[in-house]
């Protein structure tokens, strides 16, 4: 796992930026099925935005705490109903965005 630093953040921030949400939290709220797709997606992009529906029952900060205590992946921002989400592939073929943070 990567730690973050200040620039690393802004560059992540900043690739996030034009992508829409991949993955969304309604009714069912946090459940680990959801977390372990969560987790197979990031294996491929590293890099993605999550949308918290305005029927879920659960709170932004609430989704982050969960993400972040049950995994490895990290919550670069949070906007709104949204969060953008890092976290270094272990196949190397599939890490674009770790490779170029690590020359930050």
């Amino acid at each position: 796992m990567i730690e973050l630093r200040g620039k690393q953040k802004r560059y992540l921030r900043a690739s996030a930026h034009a992508m829409n949400p991949l993955f969304s939290v309604g009714k069912q709220g946090l459940t680990e099925n959801w977390l372990e797709q969560l987790g197979s997606a990031m294996e491929k992009r590293e890099l993605f935005k999550v949308n918290i529906l305005n029927n879920s029952d659960v709170t932004v900060d609430e989704v982050k705490a969960f993400i972040e205590a049950n995994s490895s992946i990290q919550v670069v921002q949070t906007i709104g109903h949204t969060l953008v989400l890092f976290d270094q592939a272990h196949d190397p073929k599939n890490r674009s965005y770790s490779v170029n943070v690590q020359k930050i």
